[in-house]
């Protein structure tokens, strides 16, 4: 970003052309390596205002197409989350961070116990 001051809004009250990353992204645009152009401030009470970064919705590029590799690259990566390092087998569902392991090695006789 820019030393330049930035445009601060409040929240839902930003002028059209203005967009979030989220936004962009909604609409088939990224940001395309342009600075943050405005921010959107949402007050919160007793304690700092949540703070949004605007970009300009005409100096948007249009998102890069998925190339075959790339669908390649997150379905292996995908299929990773899946399995269970402890017993080895696809869970069939993506393995809660939480756990770390399948529920069933986690409800397991040798499941680890929460302090």
């Amino acid at each position: 970003m820019s030393g330049a001051l930035l445009p601060v809004y409040r929240w839902r009250l930003a002028p059209d052309g203005y967009a979030t990353r989220r936004q962009l992204r909604a609409r088939g645009l990224r940001p395309g390596g342009q600075e943050v152009a405005a921010t959107l401030e949402r007050p919160r009470r007793r304690r700092a205002p949540l703070v949004a970064y605007l970009y300009r919705v005409d100096a948007a590029k249009p998102v890069r197409p998925m190339t075959p590799a790339k669908w390649a690259a997150l379905a292996k990566a995908n299929a990773a989350r899946r399995v269970c390092p402890e017993c080895g087998r696809d869970a069939g569902y993506t393995i809660p961070s939480s756990l770390g392991m399948c529920v069933p090695c986690a409800d397991g006789p040798h499941a680890p116990q929460s302090p």
